[in-house]
């Protein structure tokens, strides 16, 4: 062979080893990390890259089903994804998570029990608890004086356009289901129709329906009374003790988000260096102070304040009706369509009771 074609070949080969080393150093050190908006601090993103060399890239969403749509968009990009407990369980029956490999994640030790082997994964194969809560009423007491009790009690008609709720339409059925008395994980066509009246009657006294930060409507007066997410009104708690957070009568539930790694996640080495990395105490507290829900991690609960721990959205004392959802229904899609679809019939006629 010509010395000049075999030194030519050597060079190519040399840099495609290159090329591909430096691939593999890129595939290494890269996470894409799909999250709640507002859930996860940046520090918390910032600390684990200087402590690993893993860049993050995040992406956002405002409600599970929108999660799921991307998802579905773009399978095979994210890495880390931070579903509800019902959406972990449709993720699962669906075979779009990947199972965790738990000898990389030592810091498991420091969960409590209490939050591990729930109905959506009662093995924690595939998910890892970020963080618990209720969703519950808030209300502005120096602006509502009549005592409020259940979801009906916000929509009476007194608090129209003040009303602030979370952006979650799984949610809404829910609230319309346990107001009727009917289990808000019964998701038949004879159920829906049955709460269609009660959401045509309520959505268009909202004001603002917002995932991403509604603790600001109620701070900023837009609105006197909303149905939030309980880190939420923790937070109102924190600055002004004029807010209120009631579990309401008929009942309410508690979520757990968690980590999961998607199916055919790329980078699944560092979606499970990401998820021990928020579960050392340290890092875990932050996470609490920017979000005051309840936090699973025992090691982090006990470098929490006395304040902290004594917000009553954070660390509600036990009731009996508090109970999670496992599910969703047997179609998440159809939910989210009959929901939006009053929402869009109820948007252009504000004015109805």
């Amino acid at each position: 062979m010509n010395f000049r074609i075999l030194t030519v070949r050597l060079l190519r080969s040399l840099v495609g080893l290159m090329i591909f080393a430096a691939t593999c150093r890129g595939e290494a050190g890269h996470l894409n990390l799909l999250c709640w908006t507002e859930y996860i601090p940046q520090a918390v993103i910032e600390g684990f890259t200087k402590k690993t060399g893993i860049q993050v890239t995040t992406a956002t969403y405002n409600s599970n089903e929108q999660m799921l749509a991307m998802l579905r968009a773009q399978g095979g990009f994210y890495d880390l994804v931070q579903p509800s407990q019902a959406y972990v369980a449709a993720l699962i029956a669906d075979d779009g998570l990947t199972p965790i490999d738990r000898a990389k994640i030592p810091n498991w030790r420091n969960l409590d029990p209490n939050f591990l082997g729930l109905a959506h994964d009662p093995e924690n194969r595939f998910s890892v608890p970020w963080l618990s809560g209720t969703i519950g009423i808030v209300v502005d007491t120096e602006a509502v004086k009549k005592p409020i009790q259940t979801w009906a009690d916000v929509f009476s008609g007194e608090y129209r356009g003040k009303i602030v709720v979370v952006n979650d339409q799984r949610e809404m059925a829910a609230w319309a289901l346990a107001s009727v008395g009917l289990p808000i994980t019964d998701i038949s066509n004879e159920n829906l129709t049955r709460i269609a009246p009660v959401l045509r009657q309520w959505l268009p006294q909202v004001a603002v329906f917002d995932s991403d930060s509604p603790h600001t409507a109620l701070l900023d007066g837009r609105a006197v009374i909303g149905i939030v997410w309980s880190g939420e009104a923790a937070l109102l708690w924190q600055q002004n003790r004029k807010f209120r957070y009631i579990l309401p009568k008929e009942g309410a539930h508690m979520f757990l988000d968690s980590l999961a790694i998607p199916a055919r996640a790329p980078h699944q080495a560092a979606a499970e260096a990401f998820i021990d990395y928020c579960l050392e105490p340290a890092v875990s507290v932050e996470i609490s102070k920017a979000y005051p829900y309840t936090n699973p991690n025992v090691a982090a609960r006990l470098l929490l304040t006395e304040e902290q721990l004594a917000n009553p959205a954070s660390y509600q004392p036990g009731n009996p009706k508090l109970r999670p959802l496992s599910n969703v229904g047997n179609d998440t899609t159809a939910v989210d369509e009959f929901v939006g679809k009053i929402r869009a019939e109820t948007a252009s006629r504000p004015g109805r009771n």
